[in-house]
């Protein structure tokens, strides 16, 4: 990868002191919130529990409404009638899920910050009319990758203006910043990746286990990057089967020493012996309690999740109540992909999977596979998406659940081979999930993509307390789609195709997307590091 040291960098400790903001009392299974009103006024229906272990967003109560968002704390004063804004979102139904406000306001802008949010008229140097449509904070994707040039604009497409990197960065952490700084149209950071640099660093074989030399080193290594800019470690035993507990335990006393979260692919993806979903969700949560670290669950109904998905959220549930700090992610669609020279294509992945050849397409393109092609296609360590491998009824499910959050898993990359989740995960909850079937309601869904992965990771990178919010001294932010058409397009033939209902994103004040077109001359992005 372009940017990466030739040789690995030194291992300095750096003490980082910050408080842990997440915490992990449960939220009744599949808890409903209250329908949200259209928005001619003020609608305010909802807002956050007043207990700070509890991530969902609860009921306001009996006869409480809100006149407007909540200022942030240190929002500075509020400026006077005759101020001239660099720009106004006029007309919209504002929706702040932080505050659960949701009604008819004007949105002044100056800079990159929000600077009022109230009746109009407010005076501006350019407007934008957001009359019947939805003004909402940009979507926070908590499970990316790299922002490479070409897929991280269907990322803007589908509203997102923060892109976590969140299963792991193929690289160190200063070339990874350096690679893409100034470089993206939206803000980007990542986890530092054990499954990629244990191979990368540590020469190990993904079923190789490291020595008790090399995890003091791979720790070191850890505090590091974390130091310079990771947020957390992402570890993926399922791809590296080798990981031993040790080698876990390792990582995380760094976690628990600077106050960051792991972020698990789990080790198994089924229900049946040998490797159940439910000895992996174990081993996440047993490492949580001894260690006291927070930690959450990557792409739960594809791993961890698949074929029990009931009896996997009612354990986490179990163990949130317990006290461990445990939240997930899912992303809206009933297949997965990955590329077949991974672990998970070892050994009987038909029995496990209930898949055949047939069910595995090529992402990227219209072929299914044969016996004969699939050696052929795995030789080349093609992506293939599993078509119909996670219940359609699972996705729901775990879409319902408060403190499952949304995220993408993917980045759409030249080759086109990738999952259509890469261009269309966050439009396809908004249109397939809350206005076609009401799985959830609106509110409960941009809170997903929005306030929860944004104090999910703000402890780790502060930045991330602006973000997610619609509320004056917040960062500008903001995506502005239309409910009656905002979807998705993307296939698994061509996943590079954009969302479409979205007509504005705005990344700290500029303007990626203008009236449904994308301009590629702007690059406000910026670097997302840890503190």
């Amino acid at each position: 990868m372009p940017g990466r040291p030739s040789t690995p960098p030194p291992h300095p400790r750096r003490q980082i002191l910050v408080a842990l903001g997440f915490g992990a009392a449960a939220t009744a299974l599949g808890r409903q919130l209250p329908e949200l009103s259209r928005g001619d006024g003020v609608g305010g229906t909802t807002a956050p529990g007043t207990d700070q272990n509890d991530s969902s967003v609860s009921p306001v109560g009996d006869g409480e409404s809100l006149a407007a968002p909540p200022a942030l704390a240190d929002a500075g004063p509020e400026v006077g009638p005759d101020h001239v804004f660099d720009l106004v979102i006029a007309n919209g139904r504002v929706i702040d899920p932080a505050s659960g406000f949701d009604g008819v306001l004007d949105i002044g802008i100056d800079g990159g910050l929000i600077t009022a949010i109230a009746p109009p008229p407010m005076k501006a140097r350019e407007l934008i009319n957001a009359g019947g449509q939805v003004v909402a904070p940009g979507f926070i994707d908590i499970l990316s990758y790299e922002p490479n040039p070409f897929g991280i604009w269907f990322k803007a497409a589908d509203g997102v203006t923060t892109n976590l990197a969140m299963h792991g960065v193929n690289n160190y952490a200063n070339a990874f910043f350096d690679d893409f700084e100034g470089n993206t149209p939206v803000h980007f950071g990542g986890a530092f990746h054990q499954h990629f640099l244990r191979n990368e660093d540590l020469g190990l074989k993904p079923e190789e286990a490291p020595t008790p030399e090399l995890i003091t080193e791979f720790s070191e290594l850890a505090r590091f990057n974390i130091g310079n800019g990771f947020a957390g470690v992402a570890f993926s035993p399922e791809y590296s089967p080798g990981t031993s507990t040790e080698e876990l335990d390792g990582l995380a006393a760094v976690l628990a020493e600077l106050g960051h979260t792991a972020f698990f692919h789990v080790r198994y993806s089924d229900p049946d012996p040998p490797g159940t979903s439910f000895e992996a969700i174990e081993e996440v949560l047993a490492l949580a309690e001894r260690t006291g670290i927070s930690v959450h669950i990557e792409h739960l109904a594809s791993t961890g999740g698949t074929f029990v998905m009931a009896e996997t959220i009612e354990r986490l549930e179990a163990a949130r109540s317990a006290g461990i700090d445990v939240t997930a992610d899912v992303y809206p669609y009933d297949f997965w992909a990955t590329t077949l020279a991974s672990y998970r294509f070892a050994g009987d992945w038909q029995g496990r999977y209930r898949l055949g050849y047939g069910d595995l397409q090529i992402a990227g393109t219209e072929e299914l596979l044969t016996e004969q092609s699939f050696l052929a296609a795995q030789a080349e360590n093609k992506l293939v998406a599993a078509l119909g491998s996670i219940p359609e009824e699972e996705v729901q499910l775990a879409l319902a659940t408060p403190w499952i959050f949304v995220g993408s898993d993917a980045i759409a990359e030249e080759s086109l081979n990738n999952h259509p989740r890469a261009s269309g995960t966050f439009s396809r909850v908004l249109g397939r999930y809350v206005r076609d079937l009401g799985v959830l309601d609106l509110q409960s869904a941009l809170a997903k993509m929005t306030i929860q992965p944004a104090q999910r990771i703000e402890a780790m990178i502060p930045a991330l307390a602006r973000k997610g919010r619609l509320q004056r001294g917040a960062d500008a932010d903001i995506v502005i789609f239309d409910p009656a058409t905002i979807g998705d397009r993307a296939t698994v033939a061509n996943p590079a195709l954009p969302s479409v209902g979205i007509s504005h994103v705005l990344v700290d004040g500029v303007r990626v997307m203008n009236e449904g077109e994308l301009d590629r001359s702007v690059t406000p992005g910026r670097a997302l590091r840890s503190a």
